[in-house]
């Protein structure tokens, strides 16, 4: 090493290296790198080369940037602007709705270049405030935003004050929804894209529908990234239709959820069901594009937000009674909520050991509870068999204590056929009078004539367990013979005591 002072040199004792005198722009030899750096002052004059060469003279009024907020003030929020000179924004023009700050530190934002000089870049979400036509034309040129604020309605939309300038906003350009109440737009001021500029500014037309469709076009972008698919999001219903429900999950995007996607179980009329406002939740199915740019369709699923719930443990096994719903009727039977999403069938044919059912309206209704027992289960096909009557009990248990061969009882016609009367002896317990046992009979005329709910006196014959069949014949039969005997005995005496009267006559004359 050469003393700088007395022009020696100097051995370095760690690295046993020669290091030459920066002073007198000799070669310096790098200890770590063994790297050789030439010590003159064009490296200092190259990097303020650089560094003025970043400078804002590429950006002009009228820009529009993408800024990383470096910080956030109590009336200033500052935003990168890719020069060497930060931008600045009034906070108050990225409050929300609700007068609150959406963004933090580190999010980017998008932002207009608004003035620059010098030493300072004026940024902002429109031009505002007083102005003149040059500025307009330039923000027209350039598709700068401006503020206007929404003064009065005329014929077939608005007229708008921007920067001191009037200008006109058709009907169909001030919202991107069909506006059914125009007077809520007066006295509000919003920003707007100049789509018109002819006769120095004289005619100016603006348009606030197109701003909001590239910024409705950028958050759903960013929406549908963040919630593809099978994803779960919040909605409110806005329309209800037959055959389904509108639900908007964001602003300006609306799905339909199919009247068959609302519920695991039937549902007739989505009214009863469903209401305008309600806040649901929803399964997002599939995104396609509509027709026309920026535009999606969305297929949307209710029940599908907890999974189907035959896939899960069901509440049920063959042979359980409980009590369920009637949650609808139709002609062969009717539908019983065992669980939510989960309906069984109760069969026409297995409502009532009692009586013969035509229709189950003339047992249950929508909402009743009823008491049934599980016959089958089906989860390959999803379905489930159940029965009432099994619930009610089987009439025919203990039959043969109940009722005997040769035994009279009175039952009432239930029916009538050509090949004989159903009678009831009991609530679901059905025995059949043939007509041939009528037609034996001493007056069969007089059972004929008997209507159904009449009483009648039967004999029972026989009985069948198994098949459930209880054969009759008339009761009265050996009543009836026994008043024919008497009636013939009652003519024979009558006969015997006339033929003694004559007798006794003849003696006497």
């Amino acid at each position: 090493m050469t003393d700088p002072i007395n022009d020696e040199t100097i051995e370095d004792p760690i690295n046993d290296e020669t290091i030459e005198d920066p002073i007198n722009d000799e070669t310096i030899e790098d200890p770590i790198n063994d790297e050789t750096i030439e010590g003159n002052d064009e490296d200092f004059a190259n990097l303020l080369e650089s560094y003025d060469s970043n400078s804002n003279n590429d950006l002009r009024v009228g820009d529009k940037i993408s800024g990383e907020i470096l910080s956030i003030g109590m009336d200033t929020v500052f935003v990168s602007t890719g020069t060497k000179i930060d931008g600045s924004v009034e906070k108050n023009e990225l409050l929300d709705d609700n007068q609150e700050m959406p963004y933090q530190k580190g999010d980017k934002i998008d932002l207009y270049v608004v003035s620059m000089t010098e030493h300072e870049i004026k940024l902002s979400k429109a031009l505002s405030g007083a102005g003149s036509a040059n500025q307009l034309y330039d923000a027209y040129q350039m598709s700068v935003p401006v503020e206007g604020k929404v003064r009065e309605q005329c014929k077939g939309g608005f007229y708008v004050e921007l920067l001191q300038k009037r200008a006109f906003c058709p009907i169909s350009q001030m919202d991107t929804q069909f506006i059914k109440n125009p007077e809520d737009y007066i006295g509000n001021t919003y920003r707007f894209s100049i789509v018109k500029y002819e006769n120095g500014g004289k005619n100016i037309v603006v348009s606030r529908r197109q701003l909001l469709s590239q910024e409705l076009e950028a958050v759903q972008t960013d929406f549908f990234q963040k919630n593809p698919p099978d994803s779960i999001v919040e909605g409110t219903i806005t329309r209800l239709m037959p055959y389904g429900a509108f639900v908007e999950i964001f602003s300006g995007i609306e799905g339909m959820v199919h009247i068959s996607e609302i519920s695991w179980t039937r549902v007739e009329d989505i009214k009863t069901v469903l209401n305008e406002g309600d806040k649901v939740k929803v399964k997002i199915l599939s995104i396609d594009e509509g027709k026309k740019k920026g535009q999606y369709k969305l297929a949307l699923s209710m029940k599908q937000v907890d999974g189907d719930p035959w896939n899960q443990t069901l509440p049920v096994k063959v042979g359980d009674r409980f009590k369920g719903t009637v949650k609808k009727c139709m002609n062969f039977g009717a539908f019983i909520e065992i669980a939510s999403g989960i309906e069984g069938l109760v069969h026409i044919s297995e409502m009532s050991y009692v009586k013969r059912i035509l229709k189950p309206e003339d047992v249950v209704s929508v909402g009743d509870q009823v008491d049934v027992v599980v016959k089958n289960i089906d989860l390959e096909n999803k379905k489930i068999s159940l029965s009432m009557k099994d619930a009610e009990g089987d009439p025919w248990i203990g039959i043969n204590d109940k009722f005997s061969v040769s035994q009279v009882v009175e039952g009432t016609i239930e029916r009538k056929e050509k090949f004989g009367f159903f009678v009831s002896l009991i609530p679901g317990v059905t025995g059949l009078l043939p007509i041939s046992a009528i037609k034996k009979h001493s007056q069969p005329t007089r059972i004929e004539r008997l209507n159904q709910g009449d009483s009648i006196k039967v004999e029972i014959q026989e009985i069948n367990i198994e098949e459930r069949k209880i054969s009759l014949k008339p009761g009265d039969e050996d009543n009836e013979k026994g008043w024919e005997n008497f009636s013939k005995n009652s003519d024979k005496g009558n006969s015997d005591f006339s033929d003694q009267l004559k007798k006794l006559q003849l003696k006497f004359s």
